[in-house]
Order: structure tokens, then sequence, then C-alpha cells
């Protein structure tokens, strides 16, 4: 017996379609039912580690913890990582592949059919309902060739679609009706129904648009979903929406993180930015870092010499130094971490052209690039205050000098990060540690913080309850059921 399964596209990139399947995850869970998330393909630079020491997009990994049950990396068996402008690393079943620019990886993808279509067939073996989401547009049809991520899964594993539109970006009609107009009658036939996403205001002012839609596509509406303020308590998978990251807040802890050209990970801030006396603040291109910061944080990124390189042409390794002069603080995460140290080699050419160049030289460590991906979730404790911490690990490179001497944390019961002896300037290549909230107050109140009552984890879930409701209110849920199967 099939399970059923329903797949939602977008009319572009970034018009919700995350965050409807997490959404619609917890509501079907909430039914009862054991429900699965899966995206054939993803791109992001934001991954998580799953339990089985793989690695998938940080969206599937946060619609996992919708359904209530551990990520797995046969729910995004492709994740793109960018590495440059024209390429990015290939993880397939939650291992690196390869690197393989844009021109190499289209002729790669007819060959990954079979192992998406492998890790959807292990995914819905478990499952009463299986909810896929799609990449970028449903209408680049100028990519459907060996396409593996929106109309080609959905035809090879005969799966019904939704099309989801963003209104809040404007032109929605043409959005959705353009798509219709774009792809052949086989595909139309295949789209089951359109749901237009982040409406302001009143929905009901749109209806006569909704009506128009209908009548130009054939397509029945699922319903009209309001701007859900919450989403912002879910972890973000695209750095397109890092400036509504920022926290914005009168007085207490001030952090700058500079918005790195291929940031990694940052939802690893979230949970700082969830703290009503932490101002946290996402520096974009062509900004000064803060004078009034108390803290800079380098957060991850996919290529540590690129970013340096990056960091040098905005001008903010001088911001850093100025800082430091005045007895700010920093930490590194991860690549973050690596670009503290005196120096960068990548011998091999891993992460772009072979060679050496000089980090920020405020960790007396040097890191050296290796193959070997090391991706593991891991747990242990801030060695300052005694705190648990977990966290994961996705990096390669190894990361060596006096300062490992003065490491904060222990991690599986060895020392892990590195540290001055004033504890000003620190880095670790773990990810996440500020979700565990006994740490995160530990950690601020040594800012001078008062942080309290702030929960991450607990707010992540009543962010998903409420997200839940709101699709339970606004869209045709039964309809939905129906089209997949149930």
């Amino acid at each position: 017996m099939t399970t059923p399964a329903i797949m939602l596209q977008g009319t572009g990139s970034s018009v919700g379609k995350s965050l409807l399947v997490a959404g619609l995850c917890r509501l079907f869970a909430d039914r009862g039912l054991r429900v699965r998330p899966f995206k054939p393909q993803n791109m992001s630079n934001n991954a998580a580690a799953t339990p089985d020491g793989g690695e998938i997009g940080r969206a599937q990994a946060t619609q996992a913890l919708a359904c209530r049950v551990p990520a797995s990396v046969h729910m995004n068996p492709v994740l793109l990582k960018p590495e440059t402008d024209i390429g990015s690393q290939v993880i397939v079943q939650g291992r690196r592949l390869t690197t393989a620019k844009a021109r190499d990886y289209a002729a790669l993808k007819p060959q990954l059919l079979e192992t998406v279509l492998e890790s959807f067939r292990i995914v819905s073996d478990e499952a009463d309902l299986v909810i896929v989401e799609g990449a970028g547009s449903t209408a680049e049809v100028n990519l459907r060739r060996g396409d593996i991520a929106n109309m080609g899964f959905a035809e090879a594993a005969d799966v019904p679609v939704l099309l989801t539109g963003d209104i809040d970006r404007g032109g929605v009609i043409a959005q959705i009706v353009g798509t219709h107009a774009l792809i052949p009658d086989a595909e139309r036939a295949r789209i089951r129904g359109f749901i237009v996403n982040r409406f302001r205001g009143d929905p009901a002012l749109f209806e006569d648009g909704r009506d128009l839609i209908a009548a130009r596509t054939g397509w029945p509406a699922m319903g009209v979903v309001p701007w859900f303020p919450a989403a912002n308590r879910l972890p973000a998978e695209d750095a397109v929406e890092l400036a509504e990251r920022s926290s914005r807040k009168d007085g207490g802890v001030r952090i700058a993180v500079p918005a790195f050209s291929r940031i990694a990970n940052f939802d690893d801030l979230d949970p700082l930015a969830g703290e009503p006396d932490v101002d946290l603040r996402f520096v974009q291109p062509g900004e000064v870092l803060p004078a009034d910061a108390d803290l800079v944080i380098l957060p991850g990124c996919k290529s540590t010499t690129g970013e340096l390189a990056f960091v040098r042409s905005q001008g903010w390794d001088i911001d850093i130094a100025a800082h430091v002069r005045r007895g700010g603080r920093v930490l590194g995460l991860c690549g973050g971490y690596q670009m503290l140290g005196r120096s960068v080699a990548d011998p091999e050419g891993i992460e772009g052209a072979a060679g050496t160049v000089d980090g920020l030289g405020l960790l007396d460590v040097e890191t050296v690039m290796t193959p070997e991906k090391r991706t593991v979730p891991v747990s242990g404790r801030h060695t300052d205050s005694g705190t648990p911490v977990s966290g994961y690990e996705i990096h390669i490179g190894r990361t060596d000098g006096p300062d490992r001497a003065r490491a904060w944390l222990e991690i599986e019961g060895s020392p892990e990060g590195a540290g001055t002896a004033d504890r000003r300037i620190m880095g670790t290549y773990v990810h996440g540690i500020f979700s565990d909230d006994a740490f995160r107050r530990a950690f601020l109140a040594g800012l001078g913080s008062s942080a309290g009552a702030y929960a991450h984890e607990q707010a992540v879930d009543g962010a998903l309850e409420d997200l839940a409701a709101h699709l339970e209110r606004h869209l045709d849920v039964d309809a939905i059921a129906r089209i997949a199967g149930l």
C-alpha cells in the first residue's frame, strides 16, 4: 500500500514552503498520525547534524521536530552547500560526495534520482503521511531536464502537488497564473490546488484575487494564510532572512554578528536573540561593527579562507581589532573559530585555491584543512560554570596550538575549543550550544546579563503549536488530507 503523501512546491524561493511544511507536520502529528517531512534536494549552508552522524538542511531538522521524531539523513537526501558563486559541496544521504560546479552538478543530478527515491521509500515506510517540500520555483522550466527537486521528483514518486505563492512580495496572481502558463499539461494536472501565503491584513480582501486565480488555472484554493509573526521564533534556513533575525532591544548585552557572504548555521544565535535583555544585531556588508558591542560573534561559514578575504574587504578585521583594544570580547563558532587563529592552511585546495592565509591572530592556534569531515551530535560541559552543553559538529579541518590548553568546553570527556587566559577571546567547533538554557545563562552572566526565564526549546515548540493552529484556521486541511490520500 502506498503511503499518503503531498508535496508543497513554490512559485519561487523563500515563499514560505519550509514554514508551511513544518506547520502541517505538527498539525497532522497532533491528529495522531505518524508524519515525516521530506525534501529531495535542498540548497543551504544552514545544516543540522542527525543522530546517525549525517547532515541535512536545518529546515528538515525543524520539520522533524514538528513531527516529534529524530531527524534522519533520508529526510533530505541531497543537500547542496554553496562554497562559491558557481560551485557547491554535494551532500548525499548525509555524507559529502564531492564539490561540483553548477554545470557538473547538472550532469550529476539524473544519477541521484534513484538515491532520492530510495530515501523517500525509507521515510514513507515509517509514516502514515509524508509531507514533501520542493525547492525554488516549479516554473524553472530551463532546469526541468534531470530535475529531482520539484516536478521531476513528484512524477517519479507519483505525489500530488500544492503550489504556494507569496503575496507579501507582490504579484502573487502573476506568480501562480504564470506558473500555470509555463508548465506542461501533465504537470498542471499534478497540481491539485494552490495556497496564497503571507497575507497582511484581512484575507477577505483578497477573495476576488483568489477566485481569479482559480478561474484562470482551474486549481482550487486551499486557503489564504495570513502573515505569521512568530515565524522568527523558528530556525531560519536562508541567509536572505538574516536581517530579520536581529533582536534590536534597548539596553542589556549588545552582541554584534558580521553577516558573512556565506554564513552557515546562523540559527546558533537564535537563542541569544530570544533573550529579553540581549540586543543581537547581524551587521550587514557595508556597515561598521558597532563600537558599543559587548561581544562580537564570528559565526560559521562555508569557506573559511574565502570569508577571511570577505571580512578584510569589509574592514571588519580593523573593527574587530579595535573592539579587542577597547576590552571587548570575541567568540568564534566553527569557521569563525578557525578565523581567530594565526593561520588557515588548505594544502589540498578543499575550500578553494590551495595555500595558506593569515588569520585574525587573536588566538594562538593554527588550522589545517583536511578532506575528512566531522559530522556528529556531541555533549559535555562548560568548564568555567560546570553547566551541561550539547550541540553538534559539522566541519573539516583540525585546529591546534598553545591556546587549546585553555579550552573552555569539555566534550565527550576531552577539551574542546581554545581561549585566551582572560577568556576575552574564545572559539569552538560546537554548534548549537546556546540552545542549552543553563549554559546560555551562565555565558551571558559573564557579560553582565541577568538572563533568566527564557526557555529556548520551549519557545520553539510553542511556535510550532501556534503555527499548526494558524494553519488549521486558514487552510482547508480536510481537502489537503484527501488530496494526500488519507
